[in-house]
């Protein structure tokens, strides 16, 4: 996998690691993070700097809250907070002021403040909020059970809590798989502004070029090393290949000359000298070698469609909820044959629900039809996980393939990628992106008018998307795709379903004309003017919804207001704590006054309502800044 591969990573520095699936990024992230051994060679960082990472998949744990969940991020802060409670219940009962023991755990105590101090200890509760809505979370989510949660869910609870223990080093393979938009941008945003170093797998093109400015390729065992974001990366890799080709041609070249020059005179006594000294130089030559270019290329091409109907699907007044809680409330959708659509929206509004109800794995109230011959081919968000860990790919697709399809096994996995030995590999050693590929070749040998798709492009390498992509343009059934990457809808679809509130309200034209016609420059506004309250340009907005929405706004700067003066009252009773405290510091430095057990007691008891009132404050200004966010 690896060929004597040497890279130096410095602190705070932000690099992505990009090549095809199986190429190896994910083994050298796991041996970087400790989690694996090369077979040579060794890793070593300085210090003792700590390392964080995220992997693609993982094992959840249940029998936790969301909130208990992220909280163990904070272990050194709990376990700061325990110890300052016992050394403060012995001090409390304690008379030998004086004693060297007494005073080490006065210093001790100290010692653990200023820790707490430093680690954030008083604004933990505000960070985790603040951490999970981000990533899409609502605030009745923080306690519900983590067993409750799909493994996309519990996948964001990780990467909040990864997030939140702020290691030196962040090690991300596919943070944004799970994520919708809103989350993806919130990432973003944070990631930015992350004092630490990142290391970082991705095969979204614009998330790769706002976080890094370093790119390394993992191409044929070898490590190619660009200082230059994902795309500049591209276009100097361009120039490096045509410069490379042409110095090796121009070698070739020489090369032949000379030999064709030995050849001639070998023999010729008064061309020795020549012909020796130029046998000399060509074994002195180091030779150019091109860089291997992987030959395979996931060639996909969908059988023709067989024809349906005219109306292909039809939902009248459609309702689905789970137990009380609503996720569609009487919809209305009508896609024909031939038609490219999207659905597109926030996490948990209900864009997976109506794809499966769509392919008959729920149930739900009202009217859903499909029309005469539709076939259905279904692409789940969890598809790759269905894969027998036990059978090769070839068993696989051998498994599902019926008449002279079975003639042509080899020259489907070797589009796809799986050619030669590694259509005989344990599905159990393949990475996402194969586990992926797999799972669209055993689609592909199915004859469907109608293709639903469930974020097909995650784990799939940037090429492998651009492929696919290519070859859904030329499907000429109908399709169905549910994405939160819009380079990948941009051109594919012409009609956009946008799910919000329970509804679903359709858009004609593509991602970007969506985009604009909501006078939005990104998806996650959508849902910012939908928490707001605030209608759609052009919208006829009845009297009594005027009035609603006047009285919602009254309601909000109420609000406000009593945040505000909650915040100035407390500011007046920290800036009194604090004079005091420090009074009380001046007198205890004092060694007249070190048996002074009152005047310790009254320092202890202000300190810590200082404490309370200082997270209090944290609380109600994350607060103010969300009311704010949302007038």
């Amino acid at each position: 996998m690896f060929d004597s591969v040497t890279l130096m990573i410095n602190d705070k520095e932000r690099a992505g690691l990009v090549g095809r699936n199986g190429a190896g990024k994910t083994t050298l992230l796991k041996i970087i993070a400790g989690f694996q051994e090369p077979s040579g060679g060794q890793v070593i960082r300085s210090g003792d700097q700590t390392v964080g990472y995220l992997p693609q998949q993982m094992i959840h744990r249940d029998g936790k809250t969301v909130y208990e969940e992220t909280l163990l991020a904070f272990d050194d802060i709990i376990n700061a907070e325990k110890d300052i409670v016992r050394i403060n219940d012995q001090l409390a009962v304690r008379t030998d002021y004086d004693s060297p023991s007494y005073l080490r755990l006065i210093d001790k105590l100290d010692h653990l403040n200023d820790s707490l101090q430093m680690l954030g200890g008083n604004s933990i509760q505000a960070d985790i909020e603040k951490t999970l809505i981000g990533l899409g979370f609502n605030a009745d989510d923080l306690n519900r059970p983590v067993s409750e949660l799909s493994g996309g869910w519990r996948m964001r609870i990780e990467l909040a809590r990864l997030l939140l223990k702020k290691p030196d080093f962040l090690l991300l393979d596919e943070p944004t798989n799970h994520l919708d938009i809103h989350a993806i941008e919130w990432l973003e945003s944070f990631l930015t502004d992350y004092p630490g170093g990142i290391i970082m797998i991705s095969h979204d093109r614009v998330f790769l070029d706002n976080i890094t400015s370093r790119t390394i390729e993992l191409r044929t065992g070898k490590a190619f090393d660009f200082r230059v974001p994902y795309s500049q990366y591209v276009e100097l890799k361009e120039e490096r290949m045509i410069q490379q080709m042409a110095a090796f041609q121009n070698q070739k070249k020489m090369i032949r000359d000379n030999e064709k020059f030995i050849q001639r005179f070998r023999y010729k006594a008064t061309k020795a000298v020549q012909v020796q000294s130029r046998i000399k130089m060509l074994n002195k030559v180091q030779r150019i070698e091109v860089e291997e270019e992987d030959a395979g290329y996931l060639n996909i091409k969908f059988p023709p469609a067989p024809r349906s109907g005219t109306i292909v699907v039809e939902a009248e007044n459609l309702s689905k909820s789970f137990g009380t809680h609503d996720v569609l409330d009487n919809i209305n959708i009508i896609i024909e044959r031939g038609e490219k659509v999207a659905f597109v929206g926030r996490n948990g509004e209900g864009k997976t629900t109506l794809s499966r109800i769509i392919t008959g794995e729920l149930d739900y109230k009202g009217k859903l039809k499909t029309g005469h011959n539709v076939s259905i081919g279904y692409f789940a968000q969890n598809q790759d996980e269905l894969l027998d860990d036990n059978l090769t790919p070839l068993e696989t697709i051998d498994a599902v393939a019926v008449g002279d399809v079975r003639k042509k096994i080899r020259d489907i996995l070797g589009a796809f990628l799986f050619g030669g030995d590694d259509a005989e590999k344990k599905i159990k050693v393949l990475s996402g992106g194969e586990r992926s590929r797999l799972s669209l070749a055993k689609l592909l040998l199915q004859h469907n008018n109608l293709l639903v798709l469930d974020e097909p492009t995650n784990h799939l390498d940037m090429r492998s998307k651009d492929i696919l992509k290519n070859a859904l343009l030329h499907y000429n059934g109908t399709l169905i795709v549910v994405s939160h990457d819009r380079e990948f809808l941009d051109g594919l679809v012409d009609k956009i379903y946008e799910f919000r509130n329970h509804k679903v309200k359709q858009h004609i034209g593509g991602i970007f004309e969506f985009l604009e016609k909501r006078k939005l420059n990104n998806l996650r506004e959508i849902e910012r003017k939908a928490r707001a309250g605030q209608p759609d340009e052009n919208t006829i907005v009845p009297e009594s919804t005027n009035k609603h929405n006047y009285n919602r706004r009254k309601e909000h700067e109420k609000k406000v207001r009593r945040v505000k003066n909650e915040l100035e009252r407390i500011e007046t009773d920290i800036t009194g704590m604090e004079k005091r405290i420090g009074e009380l510091e001046n007198l205890l430095a004092n060694p007249e006054n070190i048996r002074d057990h009152d005047l310790f007691s009254e320092y202890g008891s202000l300190k810590a309502s200082h404490d309370t009132l200082l997270t209090r404050w944290e609380k109600l200004h994350t607060q103010l800044e969300e009311l704010i966010n949302f007038i």
